[in-house]
């Protein structure tokens, strides 16, 4: 089986530190190698994969000012749909965009959609539904108007992920420093529940970083570490009593829920989105409606058994599930035609 990935070109594949689509990509692509497929990955030239790269875009345009990202992300799809008859599928991890090509190739293609993120994208999905094979990361990401070939939950690379048996007493904050993630409200439950709370992320709201946070750094109670990755990722999420994650919009998956579970720390999550595919409530984590749930959940997590999470997480999200049901998805679009 002859697949092309595209990955975006936000960040390189895999990403340094953040960049979920692109660390998705990499550990499907390379997951697919190890079992024997054919894989081309189209990304950007600073890429490293086990599979064939196939690159024109210099660098990653988050990384890279001089990259333009409209100019390089169609040069980026045009090198692919160029060669589409050399594969059996095309797999689009890089959102709506590749669609424009879709009518002009015979070469089936699949689209990941990473969060369905505003009814405005609906029209480049909708328009293409008989023509492209969409991916869901999760059932609650599902739009209601659009037909699906799967639900496929995003798997992580479990070695990279180890238990961390005893975890300690502070709480940890993982994810974009934007309103939507609740750095803010993981300030205030860490606060009233006098516990240290170190945060990692990207800042990607630089208003709301100097408003809400910035203010609260004081290096013993409130610590920003800034954005992490490798053995420093696990390192992070494997050493606390729990994960906050009160999120305040419905969130597609949540990367970080699944690795700080893995290492056997429990998520406190607010009930939105995925989070109930995810957390099983009072047994890998919490589900809670507001700050007062999170702070008495906080005093409950250590109740939890950390070794039965991390199994629970390896159980269920391991990169070669994931692997293996994209892989049942190509069969089957294959065997229909």
């Amino acid at each position: 089986m002859r697949i092309a990935m595209l990955a975006p070109i936000a960040w390189r594949t895999p990403p340094r530190h953040y960049g979920p689509w692109e660390l998705v990509t990499s550990l499907l692509t390379e997951a697919l190698v190890a079992r024997g497929l054919d894989v081309t990955l189209f990304a950007t030239r600073d890429s490293i994969t086990a599979a064939k790269l196939e690159a024109v875009v210099p660098a990653p345009y988050s990384e890279d000012t001089s990259v333009d990202a409209k100019v390089w992300e169609y040069r980026h799809l045009s090198h692919l749909f160029a060669r589409a008859s050399e594969f059996d599928i095309i797999h689009n991890q890089a959102d709506f965009p590749a669609h424009a090509f879709a009518p002009l190739v015979d070469t089936p293609i699949v689209t990941t959609i990473h969060g369905f993120s505003s009814e405005r994208i609906l029209p480049m999905y909708k328009a293409f539904e008989e023509r492209v094979h969409f991916v869901a990361i999760s059932d609650a990401d599902r739009h209601p108007d659009l037909a699906y070939a799967a639900t496929i939950h995003h798997g992580i690379c479990l070695d990279d992920f180890p238990l961390d048996p005893a975890g300690s007493e502070d709480l940890v904050f993982f994810g974009r420093i934007h309103p939507d993630k609740g750095a803010r409200e993981a300030i205030a439950v860490a606060r009233a529940a006098r516990r240290r709370l170190h945060i990692y992320g990207v800042v990607q709201d630089a208003d709301y970083h100097r408003e809400h946070v910035v203010p609260a750094l004081d290096g013993e109670h409130v610590v920003f570490h800034g954005s992490v990755g490798g053995t420093d990722r696990a390192r992070a999420l494997g050493g606390a009593c729990a994960l906050l994650h009160l999120i305040s919009f419905d969130e597609p998956f949540g990367l970080s829920v699944v690795e700080a579970m893995a290492c056997g720390t429990p998520a406190i999550a607010m009930r939105r989105g995925s989070m109930a595919e995810i957390v099983e409530d009072g047994r890998n984590g919490f589900l809670v409606e507001d700050q007062a749930g999170a702070v008495a959940a906080v005093h409950r997590a250590a109740s939890l058994d950390r070794s039965g999470i991390s199994a629970s997480a390896r159980a269920r999200f391991s990169v070669e599930r994931m692997a293996a049901d994209y892989i049942a998805l190509y069969r089957r679009i294959l065997e229909a035609r």
